[in-house]
């Protein structure tokens, strides 16, 4: 349900268009100007409807102050001039009073409909351990996989999740159980590559006591766990072929039978499969069954690597410092600015699973109360791909010889130019590292400390 507010100094005008609004299902909230939506929380409402005559400050204030929330502009006053000088500071649209009420309804509803295809919210999640936790991210990729979840997860289909190691393919798997129509039933997760071969029929399928040697008591499996449920297979490329077969027809004819019986099962298992590896390629070489593949390929979420989602990087490392500060019980610790730029810059092959694992090291290495790019432990810059000159020109908008300078190139050349008219002190605050990170790369570029004193003028 769209929650929106209405800001209005007329209270017979308010309380007509919220009961309007009411009507046709949509939460309402209001307030008599914009003053008296301080203690609200705006961007919780996916809509504001003002007026742009309001005691005090005027209906436009909430443009900027509530973006990227709506802001649909009443007026009474509907000249050209009013209309477009709210367009152009950021109103989505305007209508004007006295409005028609089939008018305003159907603008509403396409306001919020273009809104609901720009934008869609990450779905929360419960891990295995009751804590709730949200998906995060708003790159235009990360938009995708919020909307394939929404859309995949009611469908009751098979899902098959493709992602590089760290991605968060379990996350999705959670995200989709959690959102379909079997989210009170199990959700059994499976690490395909974590279970010996030998043994890993026996655990998905189960078997009947002395179906071999050491089955002293029969074992339900894992599929059969999940009658009724989700079943989640991570790493479903490096399941062996007899494996994939009884797989087969687990989703074919929906039976499974134990290993040594000859007793068939019908289970009820909608079943989603993640891989880091490419099926059909594997198919190709006789490694995957293709009949399989394409049983498993009914939808498909790709989650795109952490290097190409952005300032997502940012967002990621801020939530995962604030858990390992508390872990650490270093509450206070922040990243220096040479420190985020090192985040966004970075490759991070090893996806979040790595980022984490550096901003880990960053709060144990860390003394006062920044962590700089030392303390992360990343991979020196001059080992990792670089950017063309060219593309570092257009970020920067500056000359495309400055943009052949590394990290490291950038260092020498500030420290050799600048050192003459500043302490060492000065030089490691503008370059966002500590007087003993300073010493350290000195040591390592082989750069002398001047030994001229400063003179006053």
């Amino acid at each position: 349900m769209a929650k929106i507010l209405i800001v209005e100094d007329e209270a017979i005008i308010r309380s007509a268009l919220k009961r309007l609004l009411e009507r046709h299902d949509y939460q309402v909230s209001e307030a008599g100007s914009v003053e008296a939506c301080a203690p609200l929380e705006l961007h919780d409402f996916d809509l504001i409807i003002s007026d742009l005559r309001l005691p005090g400050e005027p209906g436009n204030a909430l443009i900027e102050r509530a973006s990227p929330v709506p802001v649909l502009i009443m007026t009474s006053y509907a000249s050209m001039r009013s209309a477009v000088e709210t367009l152009k500071q950021g109103a989505v649209d305007y209508v004007a009073k006295p409005f028609d009420h089939a008018e305003l309804l159907e603008t509403v509803s396409r306001i919020l409909h273009r809104q609901s295809m720009q934008k869609s919210e990450p779905p929360d999640i419960t891990d295995e351990r009751g804590s709730r936790q949200s998906m995060i991210g708003d790159c235009a990729a990360m938009q995708q996989v919020y909307t394939r979840i929404r859309k995949t997860a009611p469908a009751d289909v098979s899902v098959l999740i493709q992602g590089e190691s760290g991605t968060g393919k379990e996350l999705v798997a959670r995200a989709i159980h959690q959102q379909s129509q079997r989210i009170n039933a199990p959700l059994i997760c499976v690490n395909c590559a974590a279970i010996p071969e030998t043994l890993i029929e026996s655990e998905l399928f189960g078997h009947e006591k002395g179906a071999f040697t050491g089955a002293s008591a029969a074992r339900t499996g894992l599929v059969e766990a999940a009658d009724g449920g989700t079943l989640f297979l991570d790493e479903i490329g490096e399941l062996p072929l007899d494996a994939q077969a009884r797989l087969l027809r687990v989703l074919q004819e929906g039976e499974i039978r134990k290993i040594g019986s000859v007793e068939t099962r019908h289970v009820n298992v909608r079943l989603i499969a993640a891989t880091h590896r490419d099926l059909r390629a594997l198919s190709k070489s006789g490694e995957f069954r293709l009949d399989l593949y394409y049983r498993l390929n009914v939808m498909q979420i790709d989650l795109p690597p952490l290097r190409e989602r952005g300032d997502d990087v940012l967002e990621i490392a801020d939530i995962l410092l604030d858990k390992a500060c508390k872990r650490h019980h270093r509450e206070g610790l922040r990243l220096s600015r040479a420190a985020r730029q090192d985040l966004r810059d970075y490759p991070w092959p090893g996806n979040v699973r790595e980022l984490e694992n550096a901003l880990e090291r960053g709060v144990i290495l860390a003394e006062g109360h920044l962590i700089h790019p030392d303390d992360l432990g990343l991979a020196p810059a001059a080992t990792r791909p670089q950017p063309t000159p060219q593309t570092q020109a257009t970020e920067s908008g500056g000359d495309p010889a400055e943009g052949d300078l590394s990290l490291e190139d950038y260092f020498q050349h500030f420290v050799l130019e600048h050192q003459d008219q500043m302490s060492e002190t000065e030089l490691a605050q503008k370059l966002g590292i500590s007087r003993k990170n300073l010493w350290e790369r000195r040591q390592r570029l082989g750069i002398p400390r001047k030994k001229t004193a400063r003179h006053s003028p």
